[in-house]
């Protein structure tokens, strides 16, 4: 009998090995999924849920002074803080071969990132995001009606409130009302300060745009045919049919992308 025990539990052992290797994914690549302005890491709620059920390991942390880190706000808080938040969460969690993403806002941090640790990288992915390169700001690459609008938010120390959810392209009722919710101010520093690159932009890394293209805000579709005309960088550039919040409303499709990433 005890001999009976043993052999269903070696039998039970490697069915389990066999099924968590047929799991798991190639190369075990990390995702890191940095949100945009306004948003924190519960927009990325089906997206991680769709990654993590491939068998991929998955992070998506909330930039400081935003979400659930509203609290932490103040006036010192700008984009070296948030480069600073997934420089350090890579650091502590020991991370390697990350594709890593950056929202809207969160291009200006991903390039960040990729100037420091760029050895801990695999590709950098901009999802409908902005290309802040080196001395310019989110606030720089305006229209200039916008531009002033902001620039008198910042001389009066004052956050940025959050746009309305429709521009995002989330029009159903129900998850506009959710999102509504749970925006809150950006840190006016964030869009103030310029970005501080020491190498080429991109540091050598593979680099993507996925660009949201129904509808396209204009501010995006100048970012989208930037890469596409770049003839410095080597950018592969994606369509994905859907609004900004892409994560929000084609989390199937964009997770299907980024697994199509993976070298």
């Amino acid at each position: 009998m005890k001999q009976f025990k043993s052999v269903v539990f070696l039998l039970l052992f490697v069915s389990v090995h066999i099924f968590a290797m047929a799991k798991a994914p190639k190369n075990n690549p990390i995702f890191v999924l940095v949100h945009g302005a306004w948003h924190g890491g519960w927009c990325w709620s089906d997206v991680k849920r769709d990654l993590t059920g491939k068998g991929y390991e998955v992070f998506t942390p909330t930039l400081t002074g935003l979400g659930e880190r509203k609290h932490l706000d103040n006036e010192k808080v700008n984009l070296d803080t948030h480069i600073d938040d997934i420089v350090h969460l890579i650091e502590m969690e020991d991370l390697h071969d990350v594709y890593l993403v950056g929202h809207s806002y969160a291009g200006a941090v991903i390039a960040g990132v990729a100037d420091r640790i760029p050895q801990r990288l695999s590709k950098l992915i901009f999802l409908d995001a902005m290309i802040v390169e080196n001395g310019q700001s989110a606030i720089s690459l305006q229209p200039d009606n916008v531009r002033q609008l902001q620039l008198k938010n910042i001389k009066r120390k004052e956050n940025f409130e959050p746009f309305d959810v429709a521009l995002f392209g989330v029009t159903d009722t129900v998850v506009a009302a959710l999102v509504k919710k749970r925006l809150t101010p950006q840190p006016f520093n964030t869009f103030a300060q310029p970005l501080k690159l020491r190498h080429k932009y991109g540091n050598g890394l593979p680099l993507v745009y996925i660009a949201c293209t129904h509808p396209q805000l204009p501010i995006m579709k100048e970012m989208s045919s930037k890469v596409q005309t770049d003839k410095n960088l080597d950018w592969q550039h994606i369509e994905l049919p859907t609004g900004h919040d892409a994560m929000i409303t084609a989390p199937n499709e964009l997770t299907n992308i980024f697994e199509g990433l993976i070298n």
